[in-house]
């Protein structure tokens, strides 16, 4: 059986990184599984992008235990860079080549050979869509043409582990999601991606599991769904087909907040199964019927003014 150590892709504990006096890192701890998307969200400022040039060796630590790919950080770096490839905030694309010789010249310097390097590049081409414009100069390249062409920059090498800085940064709605399929195909395909976002949505859609950094330190780690729990103000909304049937809820149920005009009746709720199977329960046994129901949990946004007392992308007091 597999065993815990070979499940984890990424493990990180006690990372510590300053500036001078300016603590970036605290004592950063963190697991991520293999195959999976982990989301490292926080303010600006929070230490997400001095995260990920650690893990991908461009600037080191001052403290910390930490495994890339089952290598030794400290000791092993260059085996964590076969392991992995990096997109940054800002496009690595070549304006003055072609999206071709771009995929070239990165083939050449993972030393592929002419012919395999010639091949992956033809393929990544075909892969995202750019085989047409993969003769142009990437500088007439839209936002999502470049992005694109900097993910598949990033693939030539095979890495088994991607770390995606903001990789949607400026986008229009459509190539986001584009650039979103193409994520969920990588992880389908056994990649492990670390993603750092400022789009809260972007991190609910895609990550397997989120953790919330603010102020150099990890303040909340789960699923989605998880972080989401914490935040109060879910509930379940309930629309019946009379006043009648509004009234007997409201007495089955206890006091909740309820609109005759609309016919409906607001309950407390996590959106849990087993809270919704007990709520409908306690209306069957009334022998009241609903005639609409819909959850309302709490969003990410929510999550991160709950935890950080401030939106996503502003920055961590001084």
């Amino acid at each position: 059986m597999t065993n815990s150590v070979e499940q984890t892709a990424i493990h990180v504990a006690g990372l510590r990184k300053a500036f001078g006096d300016k603590v970036v890192l605290d004592g950063l701890d963190l697991d991520v599984r293999r195959g999976t998307v982990f989301s490292l969200l926080g303010p600006n400022g929070a230490g997400k992008t001095t995260t990920v040039q650690i893990l991908s060796t461009l600037i080191g630590a001052d403290a910390g235990d930490v495994r890339v790919a089952g290598c030794d950080l400290a000791r092993d770096p260059e085996g964590v860079r076969r392991a992995i490839g990096v997109t940054g905030q800002y496009s690595a694309v070549d304006g003055l080549l072609t999206g071709r010789e771009n995929l070239i010249m990165m083939a050449d310097l993972h030393r592929l050979g002419r012919a395999a390097g010639r091949r992956a590049a033809d393929e990544l081409l075909e892969r995202f869509d750019l085989a047409e414009a993969g003769r142009k100069q990437a500088a007439a390249y839209s936002g999502g043409m470049r992005r694109k062409l900097d993910l598949a920059m990033t693939l030539i090498g095979g890495p088994r582990i991607i770390f995606l800085d903001e990789p949607t940064t400026g986008l229009d709605p459509r190539s986001r999601r584009t650039m979103w399929g193409i994520i969920r195909e990588l992880v389908r395909g056994g990649v492990t991606v670390f993603l750092t976002t400022q789009y809260l949505d972007e991190a609910d859609q895609l990550a397997d599991r989120v953790a919330v950094l603010d102020g150099g330190r990890l303040v909340a780690d789960g699923t989605p769904d998880e972080l989401k729990r914490l935040v109060p103000g879910g509930h379940v909304r309930l629309r019946f087909a009379d006043l009648a049937s509004l009234d007997a809820a409201a007495r089955a149920l206890g006091t909740r907040t309820r609109d005759d005009e609309a016919l409906t009746l607001q309950v407390p709720s996590d959106g849990g199964v087993r809270a919704l199977r007990e709520l409908l329960g306690r209306l069957d046994a009334h022998s009241i019927e609903v005639d609409e129901l819909s959850v309302h949990t709490p969003d990410l946004d929510d999550v991160f003014l709950a935890l950080t007392g401030r939106p996503e992308n502003e920055a961590a007091p001084a």
